[in-house]
C-alpha cells in the first residue's frame, strides 16, 4: 500500500489513503510534506553522493487539493559545498498547492558533546492506542496507528506511525516518511469539536537534528488558539532513541 503511485517523470496521484480529514474528497496534506521531502532527496542524490541531511523543511500551504494527479519541481536556491537551500513545489494543474523550503546540511561526529535539557518521551508502549477516526474522517487518518496520552483538550504526547510507502515501489529514507506524518499533528489533540471550528494550518516548519530511526514518530504538542482568530500548534519531536527535533504551524480559526 502506498500514499502515491507515480506516473510520469515528475507526476503522482494520490490513492484512497490521501483522503482529507477536513474534506474527504480532498488531499490530506501530510502525505504531500513526505512526498516533497521524497523528491528533494532524489534530487540531492542525483546531483551529488555526500547525502547532506534536510535539517530545516519549511513548508507553505497555499491551498486546498482534490484527489488528482500532482506534479513536483525542484531547484536549487543556494547552492554550497556543505549547505544548501533547496526549494521544491508541488502543484495541481497550473495553480501551487504546497511549495517547500529545505536547507541541506553535511553531518560530522560530534557524539561527545551531544546533549539536551528536553525530557525524554520514553516509548511508544507507555501510551494506550487511540482510535483517530473517532474525531476525523478521511483515508489518510484511518491508515494511521496512533498511541496517545491526551493531558487535556490541545495538550497531549502521541506516538504515530503507518504501514503505507509514500510512492509506490520506491524506497523513501525514514525522513522523508517521517515528513509525511508531521502534519497530522494538528489533530491529534484537539481544543474545539472540529465539526463546529475549522483550524486548517497554513504552514509548517520542522527542524531536525538527524535522521529518525525506527518506525515510530512522537509528539509533544500544546495547541493554543489566540484571540484574534490565529493560533499555533508547537510540537517537540522524538523517535524511538529520543529528541529529534520541533516543529510549529500557524492556524487560521474559524468558528462555524
Amino acid at each position: 500500500m502506498a500514499y502515491f503511485q507515480q506516473t510520469g517523470p515528475a507526476t503522482y496521484l494520490p490513492t484512497e489513503h490521501v483522503g482529507g480529514a477536513w474534506d474527504p474528497d480532498e488531499q490530506h496534506i501530510a502525505p504531500a510534506l513526505g512526498l516533497l521531502a521524497h523528491v528533494v532527496e532524489q534530487d540531492r542524490d542525483l546531483r551529488r553522493d555526500d547525502r547532506l541531511l534536510p535539517a530545516r523543511l519549511s513548508y507553505d500551504i497555499w491551498g486546498t487539493v482534490p484527489m488528482e494527479e500532482v506534479e513536483t519541481s525542484v531547484r536549487v536556491l543556494r547552492p554550497g559545498r556543505t549547505i544548501e537551500l533547496v526549494e521544491a513545489t508541488l502543484s495541481h494543474g497550473r495553480r501551487t498547492i504546497v511549495t517547500l523550503r529545505a536547507w541541506l546540511m553535511s553531518t560530522t561526529d560530534t557524539s561527545q558533546i551531544a546533549g539536551t535539557h528536553v525530557p525524554a518521551a520514553g516509548q511508544p508502549t507507555d501510551v494506550e492506542k487511540w482510535d483517530p477516526t473517532t474525531v476525523w474522517p478521511g483515508g489518510f487518518i484511518a491508515a494511521a496507528h496512533v498511541r496517545r496520552s491526551e493531558i487535556e483538550p490541545g495538550r497531549a504526547t502521541f506516538w504515530v506511525r503507518t504501514d503505507e510507502t509514500l510512492v509506490e515501489g520506491q524506497q523513501a529514507s525514514s525522513l522523508a516518511r517521517a515528513a509525511g506524518l508531521l502534519d497530522i499533528s494538528n489533530g491529534m489533540t484537539v481544543r474545539v469539536d472540529p465539526r463546529t471550528v475549522a483550524f486548517p494550518n497554513l504552514d509548517l516548519t520542522a527542524h531536525l537534528m538527524r535522521e529518525p530511526v525506527g518506525d515510530w514518530l512522537g509528539f509533544d504538542t500544546s495547541v493554543s488558539f489566540g484571540a484574534q482568530g490565529v493560533g499555533v500548534t508547537s510540537t517537540v519531536l522524538h523517535d524511538e532513541t529520543g529528541l529529534l527535533g520541533t516543529m510549529s504551524q500557524i492556524l487560521t480559526i474559524r468558528p462555524g
